[in-house]
């Protein structure tokens, strides 16, 4: 294709949305505002934006707590003003959730790409998953109304409890609280420690479960 081609074939498409993909890839957020993104994930923005790392300890106005063990958080950054914001991460897919009122889904902290500023969050840990990482497993817990991205590796696939998942694969959950379960089998199959020995057991048949075909490892693993 020629220049001129390859410009309009490439260029940001035309919306009225204030979250809107430009591929499975790309966000282009319409900034009006602010919106909270998560650190490093601009790519490129227009207009008049200024941004503002968040980070606080507990008791903070906003922000990422930092995990209790290891003194790392999920560092997040706030974007104020008008244009429009373009984030990506890593190449992961982008997931697009609108959140009524009261609606409310717990993510992986890696996994949180963007929210606008009308969702409430915090950070809540699974402590009972003491094998997978030291203190447990910490998710962020996001509570409508508003749009929330979450990024995947590869495909999504969202499962009816009851199940068992691996923390590593798990991205997300709503209607639904985890327990921990142990199976040695796996171990013992393999011949050495995996990580398939600790489980999240959701139980029940309330809500539903967000697993990705990747396993992401903590610095612990």
């Amino acid at each position: 294709m020629d220049v001129d081609e390859f410009v309009t074939e490439n260029e940001p498409k035309a919306g009225g949305e204030a979250f809107q993909l430009e591929s499975d890839k790309l966000l282009d957020v319409a900034v009006d505002g602010s919106v909270i993104a998560k650190a490093g994930s601009m790519i490129a923005y227009d207009g008049d934006l200024s941004f503002e790392g968040i980070s606080s300890a507990e008791g903070g106005i906003t922000g990422f707590l930092k995990e209790k063990a290891t003194g790392e958080g999920t560092p997040v950054m706030e974007a104020t003003g008008t244009g429009h914001l373009y984030l990506a991460d890593q190449e992961k897919k982008i997931q697009l959730l609108e959140l009524d009122a009261g609606q409310s889904i717990s993510v992986n902290g890696n996994d949180v790409l963007a929210f606008e500023p009308s969702v409430d969050y915090e950070i809540r840990t699974v402590e009972s998953i003491a094998g997978f990482s030291a203190g447990g497993l910490t998710n962020v817990f996001l509570e409508g109304p508003g749009t929330v991205a979450i990024t995947t590796h590869g495909e999504p696939l969202v499962l009816r409890p009851p199940v068992r998942t691996d923390p590593s694969a798990t991205v997300a959950w709503s209607g639904t609280t985890p327990g921990s379960h142990v199976d040695k089998a796996f171990s013992n199959m393999i011949g050495q420690s995996s990580g398939e020995t600790y489980q999240l057991e959701f139980t029940g048949s309330e809500g539903f479960v967000v697993v990705q075909p990747y396993e992401e490892r903590t610095p612990q693993q």
